[in-house]
């Protein structure tokens, strides 16, 4: 029988790998939920039905994945920032095992009798097969590209995994460890952490954003949205049905689908939204065309809310408030709040708790009209994967990573303050009606009128959001042999890098491999790129990007055209420009980019010459 259709004819009472990946866990037997916060760097137990936390626990740098080991007393985590599967004893608490993993494992999931646990690999996308009684990695397994949503099918021979950056949905035979079949949805599909599989019908549900690229509009540009998938041949050429939430509620918004829940009976879809604080409750039609139908309206929950759990009864729903630091329990009839449960604040100031919040919502002051938040294009600091086509020019969206060491802001260094983003908030792009008081100067097309006046001390709210993009750290290149240490190919790449006949130090300097400095007038290079992009306003000199991490951040280039590193140093620098490389070999030219892409491989300092004043104390 074919892998997929065996799915249609699973009696038996599925596994908790259906539900995907999540930072909330419910135990087989409902007694616990376990909590992964991750900003705290712990994972939380609580009593049910007590809603009591009855273990705390710190385990290491940004948890994004919990679960129940099967039946066992034991829980698993994966640590994102540390490359590190952690399994905690579930009645205690205590840590009980640790296991180094390849680089930003995400998703976990379990199979039911304990024995097996599948973890996404965000970069460079990776699945791995863990066996947590002897903690060994069994094999790694290909599957998408930057995944993070991570599913098991109920007969445990398949896989679902989830791109973050294009929605497209793969499935992995765990038989041969390959993937056998792809869902792609529409080009514009974006930012899809989750998959969540029917409990027994052929179906996957992946909640994620559209961006449009071509419009900077609030009322235009990012839509939430849910994909439902057949796994299955179905009885027409259709394979997914795509659902546009923003209309989901009549005329009301929602923004940022982060997750969603499936009703252990299959016959409630619960989905959270993480920039406007809602959760929709749907009902689960058989009819393989209008697939849910919307029960009331959207329901308000607490902050930035990004998980949900539904109780083996259905009677009852759990949802992870991840900016309140608790969880709230919902009865599933009346949507009426039944009990509350605190866990992890983070160590951080509240200025920077403060940031978050603001950086995450897509209600008044940040945004007019709901759809957009910061968070939308720049999810945690990072970035979307997207190219934007800006009034100024093709922009590729920059990760937040070294923010407050690389002033001014933007390939066109138009703002010198993070402060400055009120700009953003009071443009066509989130139409909010911003943080500071007042109005601010008319903001003449293509000039840089942010650097024109200070916004920064005028208001504790934009000094907070300042304080929170200005936060992002960066972890070491996973392209090295270990801290500080290069391969023999990035050695021979550093010396060339630094060569004064090739010139990347020249610009690329310092500790953040960027001469990007606040001392006027600023220091803008014509790297040749200016031309490439008819729709440029501003260019051709262009502040400098910091190279580290600059091997996750692909493509290249203000205008993304250069899709590889070797694209930066060949095809798009064919006027020698961006350094001189035409007399390069192969070899060297390989050796160059393996250096590129072990940055960083030691961390840099905290502070610098060009750091600015508001960063988050170090604790």
């Amino acid at each position: 029988m074919n892998l997929l259709l065996v799915l249609l004819v699973a009696t038996l009472s599925p596994n908790q790998g259906y539900h995907g990946n999540s930072l909330m866990a419910l135990s087989p037997d409902g007694k616990m939920l376990a909590v992964a916060c991750t900003d705290a760097g712990t994972v939380c137990g609580i009593s049910l039905p007590a809603m009591e936390q009855v273990w705390e626990t710190h385990i290491g740098k940004r948890p994004e994945s919990v679960t129940f080991v099967g039946n066992q007393s034991l829980v698993a985590v994966t640590l994102y920032d540390e490359d590190a599967l952690v399994l905690l004893n579930s009645q205690s608490g205590i840590q009980s095992g640790r296991l180094a993993l390849p680089d930003e494992p995400y998703g976990v999931v379990s199979n039911s009798a304990g024995t097996r646990l599948y973890i996404s690999h965000d970069y460079p996308g990776l699945v791995t097969e863990i066996d947590p009684s002897g903690m060994r990695l069994l094999r790694t397994m290909k599957g998408g590209a930057r995944n993070r949503g991570i599913a098991l099918a109920a007969d445990e021979k398949a896989l679902y995994v989830s791109e973050f950056h294009t929605g497209r949905l793969v499935a992995i035979d765990l038989g041969s460890g390959s993937v056998t079949d792809t869902w792609t949805g529409h080009s514009t599909d974006n930012l899809a952490r989750h998959v969540l599989l029917h409990p027994r019908r052929p179906k996957a549900y992946l909640s994620h954003v559209r961006s449009r690229i071509k419009i900077i509009d609030g009322g235009g540009s990012i839509f939430p949205q849910l994909t439902i998938h057949d796994l299955v041949p179905p009885r027409s050429n259709k394979r997914s049905r795509s659902f546009g939430m923003d209309t989901y509620n009549g005329v009301y918004v929602v923004t940022n689908p982060w997750e969603a829940d499936i009703s252990p009976d299959g016959k409630r879809l619960y989905t959270l939204y993480a920039g406007t604080d809602d959760m929709n409750v749907s009902d689960v039609l058989d009819d393989d065309y209008k697939e849910i139908q919307l029960v009331g309206g959207a329901v308000r929950v607490g902050h930035n809310p990004r998980a949900v759990r539904v109780a083996a009864d259905s009677k009852s729903v759990f949802v992870f408030d991840f900016m309140d630091f608790q969880v709230r329990r919902l009865d599933a009839a009346t949507m009426r709040v039944t009990g509350t449960a605190k866990v992890s604040k983070p160590t951080k100031s509240d200025a920077w708790i403060r940031g978050k919040v603001l950086f995450s919502t897509a209600r008044t002051p940040m945004s007019g009209r709901l759809w957009v938040a910061c968070a939308s294009c720049h999810p945690d600091g990072q970035p979307d994967g997207r190219i934007w086509h800006n009034p100024e020019g093709m922009r590729k969206t920059p990760s937040l990573s070294g923010l407050a060491h690389t002033h001014p802001l933007h390939f066109s260094a138009d703002r010198d303050e993070s402060q400055d983003f009120e700009f953003t908030i009071r443009s066509r792009l989130m139409q909010g009606s911003g943080l500071l008081p007042g109005r601010l100067p008319a903001k003449e097309p293509f000039k840089p009128t942010e650097l024109e006046v200070t916004t920064s001390g005028k208001s504790a709210d934009l000094d907070a959001l300042a304080l929170y993009t200005n936060s992002f750290t960066f972890t070491l290149s996973p392209h090295i042999e270990g801290p500080g240490k290069l391969s023999k190919e990035a050695e021979r790449g550093k010396i060339l890098f630094n060569d004064d006949k090739v010139g990347c130090a020249t610009c690329h300097s310092g500790p953040y491999y960027s001469d990007s400095s606040l001392q006027k007038p600023f220091k803008l290079h014509d790297v040749g790129t200016g031309k490439d992009d008819p729709s440029e306003k501003i260019g051709p000199t262009y502040d400098t990007p910091t190279l580290l991490g600059v091997y996750k951040t692909a493509p290249y280039l203000h205008h993304g055209k250069a899709a590889t590193l070797m694209d930066v140093l060949t095809t798009a620098n064919k006027d020698n420009l961006h350094g001189r490389t035409r007399h390069l070999g192969s070899r060297e030219l390989n050796d160059l980019v393996a250096f590129m892409k072990s940055l960083p491989y030691e961390q840099p300092p905290l502070k610098t010459p060009n750091t600015v004043s508001f960063v988050e104390p170090v604790r």
